[in-house]
């Protein structure tokens, strides 16, 4: 038994599946539970290909000081102008969620503007395909899209061992916890 719930009405993410449809951008304005700022030696060469490359549009801007991109709800990122990026890129990195048909045309993107910067895609031991991207920043970043739930394959059981279970199974009520 364990504590989770199913709570997929909160979120933008459409349910998997291999013609899973994106959310159209959101450009509304609310508190963020969560964003990453970026810092880079060259905002416009950065906003273009978090523009061009991975999808963002920008949502605002305060010239000299930082951009806002956003992409759907609650995936936002903070183009900051600094005197210098790493040099090498770190081993932590930073998840958008996409859908599946998306990746192929992310890889192709990137792969364009910034030859040899993405690294997969791969599938994982959690039932999602993803694609990491090294930006001009040096930053790792990776999109994930959740993959089509198979009852018989290792990641299900993956999930059922920790108490995941997909969507519609499970606890059938989450009035006690919303």
């Amino acid at each position: 038994m364990s504590d989770y719930y199913n709570a997929f009405e909160m979120s933008p993410v459409p349910a998997p599946g291999p013609d899973a449809v994106p959310p159209e951008p959101f450009r509304g304005i609310y508190g963020m539970p969560a964003f990453v700022t970026i810092p880079t030696i060259d905002l416009a060469a950065s906003v273009d290909f978090w523009i061009r490359g991975l999808g963002f549009f920008e949502l605002f801007r305060i010239p000299g000081r930082v951009v806002h991109l956003r992409r759907w709800a609650f995936q936002d990122v903070l183009l900051i102008p600094a005197a210098s990026v790493p040099e090498q890129t770190p081993a932590v990195s930073f998840s958008f969620a996409c859908v599946l048909g998306q990746l192929d045309s992310l890889v192709e993107a990137c792969g364009a503007l910034r030859p040899n910067s993405v690294v997969g895609p791969r599938d994982t031991p959690w039932n999602t395909r993803d694609v990491a991207v090294i930006t001009p920043e040096n930053a790792r970043i990776v999109f994930t899209a959740a993959k089509p739930w198979d009852p018989s394959s290792q990641e299900a059981e993956n999930l059922e061992a920790v108490g995941i279970s997909p969507s519609g199974i499970g606890r059938d009520d989450n009035d006690e916890h919303a």
